[in-house]
This record gives C-alpha cells, sequence and structure tokens, in this order.
C-alpha cells in the first residue's frame, strides 16, 4: 500500500508548489511557536524598542547641525551627547534581548520541527521507503531543516526589524518633508517589481540545488554504507566520480544563482542610488530657497539612509523566505502525508492466546507490480506452538507472508488473523509486539551489546534480565570476555562482532521482547558449523512453548518442522512433514533434490 501524501511533493518531484502555497507555507510554524507566545510578545517588544532608539540618531544629528551653525552653547552639545549615549546603551540591551530570545525562538521551532518530521518518517509504512533512497531523505531532511533554521533563527527576526525601521523612519521623512519623501518613495515600485521577478526566478534555482545536493547525499550513503562491495570490485574511482559529478552539477547552478542575485543586488543598489541622488539635487535647492534647514536635509538623509538600507535587507531576505517557503513546504508535505497503514479508529484488544496465526484466501500484490501477483489464494493455519516451515523458490512469497503478518503492507484479498482477529482491527504496536524476528544478516545498532539487547524491550530492563537473555541465547560466555563486556560497542550494523556472535545477540534481543510467535528468516544460513550449533541450541530454548515460522532456503534446517508448507508461483502447493512431502515426490522434493546436487557440486 502507498502512502498518501497530503502536500504537493515530497522529494522534489514537482517543480513548483501551487501559488497560494509560496510564502503562505510559512504560517505552518505558527503552531510551533504558540506554547511559546509569552517570549515571542516579549522579543516584538524588544525588537520595537531597538527600533525607536535607532531612530533618535539623526533626529540627534539634525540637532548638532542646526546648534553648530547656530547661537548654542557648547553644554546644549554636551547634553545631547550624554543623552544619545544613553539612549545607545538602551538600545544594546533590546538588541541583545532581542536576538536572544528570537534565536531561542528560532532553535526551538526547529527542534520541534525535526521531531515532527522523524515522527512522522517513524510511522510511514515501508512501501513509501521503497520509493526513496534512505540517503537522499536524509539529506533533504538535513538540508532543508537549515535553511528553515536560518530564516527562523536569524532571518525573519532580520525582517521584522527592518520593518519596523522603515515604518518610523518614514514617519520621521513624511514629518521632516513630504515632496522629499514622495520622491524616495518613488523608486519603491520599481525595486518590488525587480524583487518580485528575481524571486521568482531564484526559488527555483534554489529547488533545484536543494535537490541535486540531495541526491548527491544519498549517493554518499550508499556508496558508504556498501564499502565492503565498492572496493572489492575496485570501483572508487567510479565512485568518487559520481560524488564529483554531483556536486560539480550543484556548483554550476548556484554559479547561476549567485550571478542572478549579483544582477537582483545590482538593479536593487542601483535604483536606491538613483533616489539618493534626486532627494540631494531637491533637497539641496529647498535648503539654498530656505525652505529647510541643514539640519533637517542631514537628518532626511540619515532616515533616508535607513530606509534604504532595510530595503536592501528585506530584498535579499526575500530570497531567503522564498527558500524557506519550499523547504517547509518539503516538510510539511512529509508531516502530512497519512500512512495507508496505521492504528485503525477502534482498535480491537488482542485476545490472550499463545500464538495463533491464520491467513484466509489471501491475494496481494505490491503497488509497483499490480499485474505480477506475489500471493493468490492463500490460506495457511498455524496453530498455537507449532513450528511451521516456510520453503520455496526465490520470489515464491515467503518473506511477503511475513511482511502481511507484521501489517506492513496490507492484503487485497481475504484476511490475515492473529489469535482469531483480523490484524487490520489491530493496534499496529500491540500486533508488531506479538511477534520477534530474527533474520539471516540481525540488524544491530552502533551502540553497546548491552543497548542492542534491551531493544527488544519497551521498557527498561534490569541488568539482571539482561544477562538471562544473553545466557538462555548462548551469548553471555563471549560477551563477558571482551574487556567491556556489556558495555562493548558494537559498531555500525554490529561490525565489531563475527556472524554468530551477532546472531546470538540478536536472539538475546528477541528472548527479552518474549513474543507470542517467533519467526526464523534464514537465521543460521550464514553460520559456519560452530557457530551455527551454538546458534540452534539458543534457538531450541527460544522456540520452546512458541509459535515458530521458519523461512528456509536451506531445507537441511527445516526436516524437524512440524509443518512444512511448500510455495510455488504465488500459491502454497504443498503442506506437510519432511518425510510424508518427500514421499509424495512434488514440488517439496524437487526443491531438495536441486539443493543436494549443489551441495555436491559444492
Amino acid at each position: 500500500m502507498q502512502a498518501r501524501v497530503a502536500g504537493p511533493y515530497v522529494d522534489g518531484t514537482k517543480d513548483d508548489p501551487p501559488r497560494e502555497r509560496r510564502l503562505g507555507v510559512l504560517r505552518r510554524l505558527i503552531p510551533l511557536v504558540k506554547p511559546h507566545r509569552a517570549r515571542l510578545i516579549f522579543a516584538i517588544f524588544c525588537l520595537f524598542a531597538a527600533s525607536a532608539t535607532m531612530l533618535v540618531y539623526p533626529w540627534a544629528a539634525r540637532y548638532a547641525v542646526d546648534v553648530g551653525m547656530g547661537s548654542a552653547t557648547p553644554d546644549d552639545l554636551d547634553f545631547l551627547v550624554i543623552g544619545v549615549i544613553i539612549v545607545f546603551a538602551l538600545n544594546a540591551v533590546f538588541v541583545w534581548l532581542r536576538h536572544y530570545t528570537l534565536s531561542w525562538l528560532g532553535e526551538r521551532v526547529v527542534v520541534d520541527l525535526r521531531a515532527l518530521v522523524f515522527d512522522r518518517i517513524m510511522t510511514l509504512p515501508l512501501g513509501w521507503f521503497h520509493e526513496r533512497r534512505s540517503g537522499e531523505l536524509v539529506g533533504r531532511l538535513a538540508s532543508d531543516v537549515t535553511i528553515v533554521s536560518g530564516v527562523v533563527s536569524s532571518d525573519l527576526s532580520m525582517a521584522l526589524r527592518n520593518g519596523a525601521q522603515v515604518t518610523g523612519a518614514l514617519v520621521m521623512l513624511f514629518v521632516i518633508d513630504v515632496k522629499l519623501t514622495m520622491l524616495v518613495l518613488a523608486v519603491v515600485p520599481a525595486t518590488v517589481i525587480v524583487t518580485v521577478y528575481f524571486g521568482r526566478k531564484l526559488r527555483r534555482m534554489t529547488r533545484a540545488i536543494q535537490d541535486q545536493l540531495a541526491k548527491v547525499s544519498g549517493q554518499v550513503q550508499e556508496s558508504i554504507g556498501a564499502i565492503a562491495t565498492v572496493q572489492a570490485f575496485v570501483r572508487e574511482g567510479h565512485e568518487a566520480k559520481r560524488y564529483r559529478d554531483g556536486v560539480e552539477g550543484a556548483f554550476g547552478t548556484t554559479i547561476e544563482m549567485v550571478r542572478l542575485r549579483s544582477w537582483f543586488y545590482a538593479l536593487t543598489m542601483t535604483a536606491g542610488y538613483i533616489g539618493i541622488a534626486l532627494v540631494v539635487w531637491l533637497g539641496g535647492r529647498r535648503v539654498i530657497d530656505g525652505e529647510l534647514s541643514a539640519g533637517d536635509l542631514t537628518s532626511f538623509f540619515l532616515y533616508t539612509f535607513i530606509v534604504a538600507g532595510a530595503f536592501a535587507d528585506l530584498a535579499g531576505l526575500w530570497g531567503s523566505l522564498q527558500r524557506a517557503a519550499g523547504a517547509t513546504d518539503r516538510l510539511f508535505a512529509v508531516i502530512d502525508t497519512v500512512p495507508d497503514i496505521r492504528d485503525p479508529e477502534h482498535p480491537v484488544a488482542l485476545p490472550a492466546g499463545k500464538g495463533s496465526v491464520k491467513f484466509e484466501n489471501v491475494s496481494f500484490a505490491y503497488p509497483s507490480r499490480r499485474g505480477q501477483p506475489v500471493l493468490t489464494n492463500v490460506d495457511l493455519d498455524i496453530k498455537p506452538g507449532e513450528v511451521v516451515a516456510l520453503v520455496g523458490p526465490s520470489g515464491a512469497g515467503k518473506t511477503t507472508i511475513l511482511s502481511l503478518l507484521y501489517r506492513f503492507h496490507d492484503v487485497d484479498a481475504g484476511r490475515v488473523l492473529v489469535e482469531g482477529v483480523d490484524v487490520r482491527d489491530l493496534a499496529l504496536g500491540e500486533l508488531r509486539r506479538t511477534f520477534a524476528m530474527v533474520a539471516q544478516e540481525p540488524v544491530l545498532f552502533s551502540g553497546t551489546i548491552r543497548d542492542n539487547i534491551a531493544y527488544g524491550s519497551l521498557g527498561t530492563p534490569t541488568q539482571t534480565q539482561i544477562e538471562a537473555a544473553a545466557k538462555d541465547s548462548f551469548a553471555h560466555d563471549f560477551i563477558s570476555g571482551f574487556p567491556d563486556g556489556y558495555d562493548t560497542i558494537v559498531g555500525e550494523r554490529g561490525t565489531k562482532l563475527s556472524g554468530g556472535q551477532k546472531q546470538r545477540v540478536a536472539l538475546a534481543r528477541a528472548l527479552l521482547a518474549n513474543p507470542r510467535v517467533l519467526i526464523l528468516d534464514e537465521a543460521t544460513s550464514n553460520l559456519d558449523a560452530e557457530s551455527e550449533a551454538a546458534v540452534q541450541a539458543a534457538l531450541a530454548r527460544l522456540m520452546e512453548d512458541r509459535t515458530t515460522i521458519i523461512v528456509a532456503h536451506r531445507l537441511s534446517t527445516v526436516r524437524d518442522a512440524d509443518r512444512i508448507v511448500v510455495i510455488e508461483d504465488a500459491r502454497v502447493v504443498e503442506q506437510g512433514g519432511h518425510d510424508e512431502l518427500m514421499a509424495r515426490r512434488g514440488t517439496y522434493h524437487r526443491l531438495v533434490e536441486h539443493q543436494l546436487i549443489a551441495d555436491r557440486v559444492a
């Protein structure tokens, strides 16, 4: 099944969001700020207070010029300077408070946004991940959140500050001289047109760069994750070239964006300087005619520079806001994704039992391969405590049965029942806690052995419980032999442990989970004889009084199963014990014969 995406795109699959969602999508960040509204109000107060104190400087300059050209005494100037210093000291206090508070709010929003995105990612079905490279998704998450972080933490603060200063300075300009102010504002429409025109182009280029870098991030993670394969096939140069080509492509697009932005800055600055030149011309004439004092003209120039500087900053911030809108849109597209595989509105409680599993006339095909059914009319009834082996050629549907059991996918037809209840009626957490899987290549996390064993428990298991699970899985002895014991770091994916050691740690984790149904997916196929013997002994203990489902390619490992289920061409074609199936001389007999021949050849 496929998750339904509520946003316009998730991984940059569309070039441009709808017009109404461009900057408007930034409003989606408001709910993240609401819990901290008191801080926001305080920050806005500090922002306006700091902006107001900045407007004192041009007025003081005006007074100083008029004092210098008039008949006032030096004491008047001294008094003015002392007052300005006090005002600027207050400005420093307000600036510090504003910057700290808004930065705190910005970082808080980013932390909450990261958590929201990751929380949603953790609930999305496997099909969603199958259509995306995990490295690309991680790169997208990192780059988009970083862009939003920059805007929320600093750019938004600057935008509010500049907006307040523009408003205040314009009021003062109108107070000084209306005609000159209208002349200054004459350049604004041209600046706005230039800003909108270049903003659209910059947004598209920024999105293209983000998409390219996300793909490069995906390639990096893929290459590093498969570094042994890369080196084994001597493809280091090939992977390095792929990476270099990717970053060079992003560099080329970035340079195009830099060139466009340079034109943008040049044109907006030119428009501003033309406005200032006109003010110099007209203002000078009004001073000569006695319509303005020299101090008035001086303060008018300074207020004009405040307006021009603020507009210049706002023009630059426009591009940042466009980038943030695109990044926010992508992040909320993930957050808004509604998984098809989710808890029912009114989940049924899982009845007490010992692991009854039943497939009733189940058919299923993966969404990307609707014309190729993986399972067709499958009926399978596994009794509590029974050991059932699933065998068949590769691609027959064995692993798909496990996926449907965990409800990683939903059936297209039929029902999957656990303890007599349809899995679609159960809460996902309760359903999946019913099982514990030990895979052919167990996944360990890059922490300690203790952490990896404790991962099987929802709570915080005691050291005694962890050691008991390790002893039952025959892992305690080798763990105790390490200098750091249970605090030994296993490395990424358990690379510091041997295959048999990893498998026994995974078994201990499964024991601690205490499942009703144990699932073994080729749990011993990659082990040497000595490690396999130890793991088999641990498995025997783990399988006691539990329903066990074994998926096996090595048919020698399933001879003692209570029942062997043979799957071929998406259907269950045979069921029975080993001797019974061999006597039938059907599919199972053929598979065993082929494997015996392969083993002799090997």
